[in-house]
């Protein structure tokens, strides 16, 4: 069987909560570590796999001499979305799903990092994956990079900080700018890496404690959301095996 493939830029930025429901749909997920080489991998063809994934991570969508492997994964972004390949975007691959597709990208005037409320467009009632977010779900964020709409995309959710924090393009290609994967574990890790911290650091606005404070009550809640909308895509990518068998 046909894998989905995860781009991973970061060790610390994974699946999370997406692996337990490609798990439970019977698919396997392999990681492929872009961060390994200076350009990635030399190839890739949308026929060997049955969806993408493409991660987080603390690059800008525009740092293509620090991280000149941007260049070629926007490459395979948009292979993928001309095979019409199940896609999934989260945070910094939200923001190379839109950079892709020819809209801008850039800073915010304020960071999100932590807890924050989002709300969906009309469009996410009729959404298969969306129908299930609800209209103003909390959901967890991490980020200081926003993309604009690509032409041709369905907005599916803002909030007043970050007006586009999803989209769909076309039938099976989607952004979504927060992160609806992370695990207690993965908070925990990210707010103890020390890049993170870093950034938190230069961030006096965001409080750790605040963030530890809010994920018992808040997790739950975003993790009932995250498994049906990730059952949706998991569903997306079976289809698409189905399709060529």
């Amino acid at each position: 069987m046909k894998p989905i493939l995860a781009l991973r830029h970061v060790e610390h930025e994974g699946l999370g909560s997406l692996a337990d429901a490609f798990a439970q749909a019977n698919l396997d997920c392999q990681y492929l570590d872009i961060f390994a080489s200076s350009t990635g991998p030399a190839a890739f063809d949308p026929a060997d796999c049955c969806g993408l994934v493409v991660l987080g991570g603390p690059m800008n969508v525009d740092e293509i001499d620090r991280y000149p492997f941007l260049v070629q994964e926007r490459r395979w972004i948009r292979a993928a979305l001309d095979a019409d390949l199940p896609v999934l975007g989260i945070c910094l691959g939200s923001q190379l799903l839109a950079s892709t597709l020819g809209a801008e990208v850039r800073p915010r005037p304020v960071k999100e990092i932590g807890w924050y409320e989002i709300e969906t467009t009309s469009a996410a009632a009729d959404d298969r994956l969306f129908r299930h977010v609800g209209q103003r779900p909390t959901v967890f964020q991490w980020h200081g990079d926003g993309f604009a709409l690509p032409d041709g995309a369905v907005p599916l959710a803002g909030s007043e900080l970050c007006p586009r924090q999803a989209f769909r393009y076309g039938r099976a290609a989607y952004a979504l700018q927060f992160h609806l994967e992370v695990t207690a574990g993965m908070i925990d890790r990210w707010l103890t890496e020390p890049g993170n911290c870093a950034e938190l650091c230069g961030a006096p606005y965001i409080k750790e404690a605040e963030i530890r404070r809010r994920t018992p009550s808040e997790l739950p809640r975003m993790e009932a959301i995250g498994a049906k909308v990730f059952s949706e895509f998991a569903a997306l990518c079976r289809e698409r095996i189905e399709a060529k068998d």
